[in-house]
């Protein structure tokens, strides 16, 4: 079966800020990067300039509420409905735009993550499900059990890269090494490949970016200190 493609195809490393229907919401939602269910795309139908996906689950239907946020590769998306073992959630053209997630077809799978709340442990780091742009894996290498994965990214995300700093990819939250220009590795226990997307990507393929809020918010910081110009390195 064919996917939906959207017009506007992304760019890897191109920069935004996804997660518009989250954004309305009265409380911003958070998530840690520590998937809870490898999901399985089942339409991703065409609405005006957005769409909806329709996504086979595991998680627990009857603790869903229409209106819940839920990350799906990274991208906070709202749950507009429901049906027995699948959750439905509106995609904007910005998200589109701005994330992998237009090129999904039926079939494939996708990581997903419900919104934290105040009792749960936060065992990745913090994310906002506002993917940042677009990488790309540009290698993954075998040690031991685990993959080295190495990626690409813009350099409007490459300022964000700081050695044994946090990034999520797909939604999962990584640790960064190997910081090369624009390229940074990360290694990916077995575990993580089994229970997440990038235990089947391969060379070439891409990947949603949110760069860690902590770096953000500092350069944002920094930035208002000198009077609107980012500090140097």
């Amino acid at each position: 079966m064919g996917g939906f493609s959207v017009a506007a195809k992304p760019v890897v490393g191109q920069i935004g800020l996804t997660g518009a229907s989250c954004a309305a919401r009265r409380s911003a939602s958070v998530f840690s990067g520590i998937i809870e269910d490898l999901g399985t795309v089942k339409r991703l139908t065409p609405t005006g300039k957005g769409a909806v996906i329709t996504i086979g689950t595991h998680l627990p239907a009857a603790r869903i509420k229409i209106g819940d946020s839920i990350a799906c590769n990274g991208a906070c998306l709202t749950v507009v409905s429901k049906g027995r073992g699948t959750l439905s959630m509106d995609v904007s053209a910005e998200t589109l735009r701005r994330t992998a997630l237009g090129t999904l077809k039926p079939a494939d799978s996708i990581n997903l993550e419900r919104s934290l709340t105040l009792g749960t442990l936060l065992n990745g780091h913090l994310v906002s499900g506002h993917v940042d742009g677009i990488g790309r894996i540009v290698g993954i290498e075998p040690e031991g059990d685990s993959r080295l994965f190495t990626f690409e990214v813009g350099p409007g995300q490459a300022r964000y890269l700081v050695e044994k700093g946090s990034i999520a990819v797909d939604g999962i939250s990584l640790t960064v090494f190997g910081v090369r220009g624009r390229r940074f590795t990360c290694a990916l226990i077995p575990h993580t490949l089994k229970m997440t997307t990038l235990g089947i990507k391969r060379p070439g393929d891409t990947v949603n970016i949110e760069s860690d809020l902590l770096a953000k918010y500092i350069e944002r910081f920094v930035t208002q200190r000198n009077g609107g110009r980012a500090a140097r390195a």
